[in-house]
């Protein structure tokens, strides 16, 4: 069975929508898993709740401290608890761009509007406010500017003649519950497809000088072109039922030594002998920075040393 994604939740107060998200894991088909609960008051309800649910918990005013200062102190709290996601569920601070650019791609919120619409808060008095017909919800991807990331899912919401802003934020926090889980879950999904997980690797595979990519023994295989092979993208090859890349090893001691320090992740792969070590790609948890480096190493094994001579140029630059 494939491991969960781990996530962290960064809430300011009750915490519904990171309830929503605990009881959404707790079911078996569900690909993540709550792995901390973290808020910037220590006193947030969300924080009982979520520890009595078994989850761990971390709690910790910002007074008093600067902003990228605090969001240290939260960002070395979702390492340690192994977080590879985080989720914003009613998470009332901006955000310092290191914190945001250290979990670029990363990092969802919800947020009470159909974005683009509304940023910011009050979305429910000025939705009723412009007339409209509907508000709703969206979750999208956090980016350094308020509310602006890539959207990712949204849900309608109608407006009743006889709303105020309270019955209306109340009816879209059913939708709100509805609509996290959901996203959540497709999105920490889509880095175990095999189409996505292909895409990642020819995006660093064909930015390497004279690359392309052809069909080999049934596998996406990159070369140089009229040279040699430097990497393999297989997936349930021989009936494995694992996605990984192969890729060259640059020296006959290093396949071993890999393998003994992630058996996990690295392995031998059959037929290729020990040249070659598979890097699994379906864990959930892939460092792309390290996968093209790997990608780069492979390609310099096989490259001329005119082709080298021009990547160490631009390399240089």
């Amino acid at each position: 069975m494939m491991a969960k994604a781990k996530v962290g939740v960064l809430i300011s107060g009750r915490g519904s929508n990171m309830a929503a998200l605990l009881y959404a894991a707790k079911a078996d088909d569900c690909p993540y898993e709550i792995v901390l609960v973290a808020a910037n008051d220590p006193d947030a309800p969300g924080l009982k709740l979520a520890a009595a649910e078994g989850i761990a918990t971390f709690g910790q005013s910002h007074k008093g401290l600067k902003r990228a200062d605090f969001d240290q102190i939260i960002n070395a709290q979702l390492r340690a608890a192994g977080a590879h996601y985080v989720a914003l569920a009613g998470y009332m601070r901006l955000l310092s761009p290191e914190f945001v650019a250290g979990w670029e791609e990363r990092m969802l919120n919800i947020h009470p509007s159909l974005l683009p619409k509304y940023k910011g808060l009050d979305t429910h008095q000025r939705a009723i406010d412009a007339g409209d017909s509907h508000t709703g919800c969206s979750v999208h991807i956090v980016t350094a500017a308020l509310d602006d990331g890539p959207v990712l899912g949204q849900t309608p919401v109608a407006i009743l003649p006889d709303d105020d802003a309270d019955t209306l934020a109340a009816r879209t926090l059913i939708a709100e519950h509805q609509l996290y889980s959901r996203t959540l879950a497709a999105f920490v999904s889509r880095e175990r497809h095999p189409d996505w997980l292909l895409n990642k690797v020819r995006e660093s595979a064909l930015a390497l000088p004279q690359a392309d990519e052809i069909l080999s023994h049934g596998m996406p295989c990159f070369g140089i072109v009229k040279g040699k092979k430097f990497a393999y993208f297989t997936r349930d090859h021989h009936g494995d039922g694992i996605i990984a890349l192969l890729v060259k090893t640059t020296a006959p001691e290093e396949q071993a030594s890999l393998i003994e320090a992630d058996p996990a992740r690295y392995y031998r792969p059959a037929y290729f002998g020990t040249d070659w070590v598979g890097i699994r790609l379906d864990l959930g948890d892939t460092d792309w920075e390290h996968i093209a480096e790997r990608l780069r190493a492979s390609w310099r094994q096989v490259a001329s040393k005119k082709l080298l001579g021009l990547m160490d140029i631009a390399e240089a630059f």
